[in-house]
């Protein structure tokens, strides 16, 4: 599959989990991060680091130019395995190409953990939680990254 990232470029955005607020973040990115079957470390790694370094914020001149890290924003990583709803037969979504919370689980944690080293400040919401996610958008900007798994 394709692990895949929907960016959103915030003012603020946070998660609500059972009526209790378990992250928020300022002005950076919403990271709706979804993980497919057969991805793996390599993906998450790639995917964290093109989030680091895409240049989506704006310089001085209103010219997309900078990057969460140029900014010294902040990044909000919400694990989504609805990235993956296949809508092709019936009415019904299926998420049969959603990688497993055993395998899924891990690969947000080592994508959270690589985008961290790049200095970003990152908070996640709540594997697996049914989760309130509040987002202020700015622009708005919403891109989608995806990464092929690598061949095997």
């Amino acid at each position: 599959m394709t692990m895949r990232a929907v960016l959103q470029r915030v003012r603020r955005a946070a998660v609500v989990v059972d009526g209790q607020r378990i992250a928020e973040i300022g002005p950076g990115l919403l990271i709706l991060l979804g993980v497919g079957l057969g991805d793996t470390h390599t993906e998450a790694v790639w995917l964290a680091d093109k989030c680091a370094a895409l240049r989506i914020f704006e310089d001085q001149n209103g010219k997309t130019n900078l990057s969460v890290q140029d900014v010294a924003g902040e990044a909000l990583v919400v694990s989504q395995f609805t990235l993956y709803a296949n809508t092709q037969k019936g009415r019904r979504p299926s998420f049969v190409e959603a990688a497993p919370p055993e395998v899924a689980a891990p690969l947000v944690d080592a994508f959270t953990e690589r985008l961290a080293s790049h200095r970003v400040p990152v908070q996640q919401g709540r594997f697996g939680a049914h989760m309130l996610v509040e987002i202020e958008n700015d622009g708005p900007v919403t891109i989608l990254l995806e990464r092929e798994p690598e061949a095997r």
